[in-house]
């Protein structure tokens, strides 16, 4: 396929994308909005440990030259109905395709590759960031399309903790001082890791992971022997390219948390953190103290936005964050438009469900409150 100066190409084998590494990470620094997770240590870790064999679709638009332009990384999916997603599944928050700010003919020709290779899928782009990529190819889409809201997540301001402090309520913002001075007394160290100490802290990490939910619910994937791969393959290259940092918090000498944060231009985001429950014990607000180091690493950077990704917990609510809520972007040809439209309203009657199960929620946590009774779960 050509389009002008422009052509196209699919890449199926996984020894083709690893040789992608160079030109791909070299196209990644000219998409202004890709976050980490479309950094190419990342998204081919994720496939060596994730991937179907014979399903890889990656498409590429390449100039005459030959410079790579825009970049699509799908996979096929399993199921009764052809779709074709972004790779990075559930442990990706933000999912994306890449394109060349430079080159304003890039996603038009990447929405007609796109289109070419879905071959009768639909292509289902989840966990897409307002701002990205792919809102380019939806609206350049010439088929049947559909936009749907899809994860919340919720951000701040990258400013250092006086900062934050100052968007709280100011008995709120002396507590968390006190927690603060706390802190310092006890002595804990944060110290940022080199690339070759990743692979030992990174076990430290994910040990401590364990630990912290251990006999409470723990995401089992963050558990699985195929995520600490995935991880140990993909975050130390991500950290000597500055898209990653890795942080130990030592007391007395001893690991007692660690935290991984991935960092673009923009915003930075704590991925994933462990803590030795010695922690809660001692009455440590580990959150405040991860924020802290968090927001004074990314304000330092220059970036704009301090993501505590995806997830509404009640902790990140403190904060006064902002809700921005990632897209779900579904796009066909004329021949799968029914599908489209099937896996839409499917996607639709899951959203009415979970909101009518939140709204049986409040009802009964209001009645109880109006009866003196204690909510729902309490003891």
């Amino acid at each position: 396929m050509t389009a002008g100066a422009l052509r196209a190409e699919v890449c199926r084998d996984e020894e083709g994308f690893g040789r992608l590494a160079a030109e791909w990470t070299a196209l990644y620094g000219r998409c202004s909005s890709a976050t980490p997770f479309q950094s190419h240590s990342w998204l081919h870790s994720w496939w060596l440990s994730y991937g179907r064999p014979g399903a890889l679709r990656v498409v590429l638009v390449r100039r005459g030259d030959g410079a790579l332009v825009a970049a699509a990384p799908l996979t096929r999916t399993r199921g009764p109905l052809p779709v074709l997603t972004l790779l990075g599944g559930s442990i990706t928050d933000f999912a994306d395709v890449l394109l060349d700010d430079g080159c304003p003919e890039a996603a038009p020709a990447l929405a007609r590759a796109v289109a070419r290779a879905a071959r009768g899928a639909v292509v289902d782009l989840r966990e897409v960031r307002p701002g990205a990529a792919g809102e380019r190819v939806f609206a350049h889409w010439r088929g049947p399309r559909r936009r749907l809201p899809d994860s919340l997540c919720l951000e701040l301001p990258a400013v250092p903790m006086e900062g934050l402090l100052e968007r709280i309520p100011s008995g709120k913002a002396q507590r968390v001082r006190a927690k603060l001075r706390k802190l310092d007394a006890l002595g804990i160290d944060a110290r940022v890791v080199t690339g070759e100490e990743v692979p030992a802290a990174l076990d430290r990490l994910l040990a401590l992971h364990r630990l912290q939910w251990q006999g409470r619910g723990v995401t089992a994937e963050h558990t699985s022997e195929r995520f600490a791969q995935h991880l140990a393959r993909a975050v130390r290259p991500m950290v000597e390219r500055g898209d990653a940092m890795v942080t130990e918090f030592r007391l007395a000498g001893d690991v007692v948390a660690a935290d991984l944060t991935l960092m673009s231009p923009r915003l930075a985001g704590g991925y994933l953190y462990g803590a030795d429950p010695e922690l809660r014990a001692r009455k440590v607000d580990v959150a405040t103290m991860l924020l802290r180091h968090g927001a004074r690493e990314t304000s330092a950077g220059g970036r704009a936005t301090l993501s505590m990704l995806r997830g509404s917990e009640p902790y990140k609510q403190h904060w006064r964050p902002e809700p921005v809520r990632n897209r779900r972007l579904l796009l066909a040809g004329p021949a799968t438009a029914p599908l489209l439209w099937l896996r839409a309203g499917a996607a639709d009657a899951r959203r009415w469900a979970a909101r009518q199960a939140r709204e049986r929620a409040w009802a009964g946590r209001a009645l109880d409150r109006v009866k003196g009774r204690p909510p729902h779960g309490g003891g």
